[in-house]
């Protein structure tokens, strides 16, 4: 019978994430007496997994968060951050935020923090929840006005013909001065002090080795990278949007931005209560 402790880290078949796991995922990190497996699910699975405390790290929305601080606290490293880009509104033809008043806007799931952006930035959407990886097929095809794309889709959506209509990220730097605070890793609060600490202390020196050795990592990360497996250059530079020293930690200005989104969600009645992020600590 083995005396290691099992971990279980749930996060998102992504490049970014693959890029951000690298080390762990790989056996390349001393994990100090712990067996760590991975489950791989799109944002808004994990999102809702999150409410049952299913596994002791994961990937959520920063929207997510809000509902989930009585269970979860967020790590102080691994965020995505939309430093001046994020989530990507489209549509098949030029349009406005007037003209999607009232329409039908495709959304990655209820709880991801581009269903939040889209709603601080045009209120009076209608959305339609749809998966991620189908939304640019949904907005082709007139299944709905517009739609949030996000991961690869924010690279991509020119290549299916469509047109951005706005890029949220770049709204929130206008709107703020900051960067969007897309997701991070939430750490399950009924773990031991000690071992909260050894884990954020994993999580930061996975990250630190993938930034540390970028080619490597990059290379294993492009099998993650739907859409972009043939183009190293924009895989590249996706996972340099989302991986970078933002995830290396929050630092104050990645805190104040979180608090800001959760602030301005309570404020405009998207979120149901005003919620204070809590982090966990290295140790």
């Amino acid at each position: 019978m083995s005396d290691l402790v099992p971990i279980r880290i749930a996060h998102s078949p992504d490049s970014d994430d693959a890029f951000m796991f690298y080390a762990l995922t790989q056996g390349l990190l001393d994990t100090e007496g712990l067996e760590i497996s991975h489950v791989l699910a799109d944002i808004e699975t994990l999102n809702q997994a999150a409410f049952e405390g299913t596994y002791e790290i994961t990937a959520l929305s920063i929207h997510g968060y809000a509902y989930l601080a009585d269970r979860y606290v967020l790590m102080p490293s691994g965020a995505s951050f939309g430093d001046g880009y994020g989530p990507v509104v489209v549509s098949r033809a030029p349009a406005s935020r007037e003209d999607l008043a009232g329409v039908a806007v495709a959304i990655p799931g209820e709880l991801t923090t581009a269903h939040l952006a889209l709603k601080l930035w045009q209120p009076e959407a209608g959305t339609a929840v749809v998966p991620f990886d189908r939304i640019l097929d949904a907005v082709g095809a007139g299944e709905v006005a517009a739609g949030v794309v996000i991961h690869e889709g924010q690279l991509t959506f020119r290549d299916a013909g469509l047109e951005s209509v706005v890029d949220l990220g770049a709204w929130w730097r206008e709107e703020t001065g900051g960067p969007l605070p897309l997701g991070g890793n939430g750490l399950r609060k009924d773990l031991a002090p000690a071992l909260q600490r050894r884990l954020c202390r994993l999580l930061r020196q996975s990250i630190d080795y993938a930034l540390d050795h970028r080619a490597e990592a990059l290379g294993f990360a492009l099998r993650y990278a739907r859409g972009l497996e043939d183009d190293p250059e924009r895989s590249d530079r996706f996972v340099d949007m989302y991986v970078n020293e933002w995830t290396r930690d929050y630092g104050a200005a990645g805190r104040r931005a979180v608090q800001e989104l959760l602030d301005r969600g309570s404020a405009a009645g998207i979120l149901k209560h005003r919620q204070i992020a809590e982090f966990a600590d290295y140790g």
